[in-house]
Formats: structure tokens, sequence, C-alpha cells
């Protein structure tokens, strides 16, 4: 009897041990992480930081070829700025070295639209009959059905969820996690695009300013 009640007193003390000890494994990888979400954070506040983006920026841009543009001007403005978006965001999210799920998401997708240019053109399907016919449209998704009847803070987080790259299905506290970063680096994008954009503009009057001066007044 003795003996059994020190073996159940011994296996209780081991438990209660194993449970403090994986308390204090939790809290400590809690407060790592939060430690490292900080300097994150902090990271996209720092003028050096700001400063590697935007020479990488300027060096992915300067490799980036156009072709010939539309015979619209707007469409030639709306096709630059996307294209200048893109290889913003693409350098954002190489800065951000793949540590986040909105940066893997942006490399990710910039891999689908390679491949999905290659097969953009869909084969048309031939019936019986001979005649050929366009794939049938996609139906409306059920889920989409079911959002509109969502409460207002679960339609919040599932629009919250679709402007952050790779947060679609993920849960809140994901979601407030990638969005908190995300906006960050968004600022210190915002930062450095329109510092270079000053920069660029400063550079291009001054040129013209200096060829109008060494081309000098007309001969009388």
């Amino acid at each position: 009897m003795a003996s059994t009640l020190i073996s159940n007193n011994v296996v209780a003390n081991t438990d209660r041990s194993r449970k403090k000890k994986k308390k204090k494994t939790q809290a400590r990888d809690q407060q790592l992480q939060q430690q490292e979400d900080d300097k994150n954070h902090n990271k996209w506040k720092s003028e050096t930081q700001q400063q590697i983006y935007s020479s990488k920026l300027l060096q992915t841009l300067s490799q980036v070829h156009l072709s010939p543009p539309p015979p619209s001007a707007t469409a030639t403005a709306t096709r630059r700025g996307r294209v200048v978006r893109e290889a913003a965001d693409r350098v954002l999210a190489v800065a951000a070295k793949g540590k986040t799920r909105w940066s893997r998401a942006i490399l990710t997708n910039r891999l689908k639209l390679k491949f999905q240019k290659k097969h953009r053109k869909q084969p048309r399907v031939v019936s019986a009959t001979g005649t050929s016919r366009s794939p049938k449209k996609p139906k409306v998704s059920v889920l989409r059905l079911k959002g509109k009847s969502l409460p207002a803070v679960q339609r919040k987080v599932r629009v919250l969820g679709r402007l952050v790259p790779g947060c679609r299905k993920q849960p809140l506290p994901v979601i407030l996690e990638e969005a908190t970063d995300y906006i960050a680096a968004l600022e210190m994008q915002v930062r450095a695009m329109t510092t270079l954009a000053n920069l660029l503009s400063g550079s291009s009057s001054s040129s013209s300013s200096s060829a109008s001066s060494s081309s000098g007044p007309p001969p009388s």
C-alpha cells in the first residue's frame, strides 16, 4: 500500500514537472517569436533597409524590358504602372527573405503567372457533332453565397485575409500578424518609391535645364 502511494506521488510529481517545463518552453518560444516580430517591424522603419530596398528596386527596374507599347497612351501608362508595381512587390518580398506568408505568396504567385502566360490560350472543346464550343463558365461558388450571411466581424476578417497575400484561409491571429508586418513593409515601400521619384524628377529637370543653357541664345 505504501509503495503504491509512493509510486503514485512520483508519477504525479513527474507529470507536474513536465507540464511546468512545457509551459516554460511555450512561454520562451512566444517571447522569442514576439522579439523576432518586433525586430522585423522595426526593420521596415529603418533608413538602412529603405536604402537597400531602393537600390535593389532601381537595379530590378533597369533590367525590366518593356514590349512595344500598344497604340493607346492610356494602355501604355497602365501597363508600365503594372510592371513597376509587380517589380516593387517582388523586390519587397525578396527583402522579407521569405520569412512571412505574404512574401512567399508574392514570389509563388509570380511563378504561377509565368506558367499561366505560357498556357493562356484554352483549347476549344469539339462536340460529338463536330462543332466547336467554348468551355463552360464556372458556376458561382457556394462559399460566396454563404459569405453574404456571415456576421460583420467575420466578413471583415475575410476581406482582410484577401487583402494580405497568402492569408485567404488563415485564422485571425495569423492574419493580424501578417497584416501588421505587411503594412509596415508597404509603408517603407511608399517612402522608398517617393524618394526615388523625387530624385529621378530632379535629375531629369536639371539635365533639361543644363541642355537648354548649353544651347545658348539663338544667333542674331
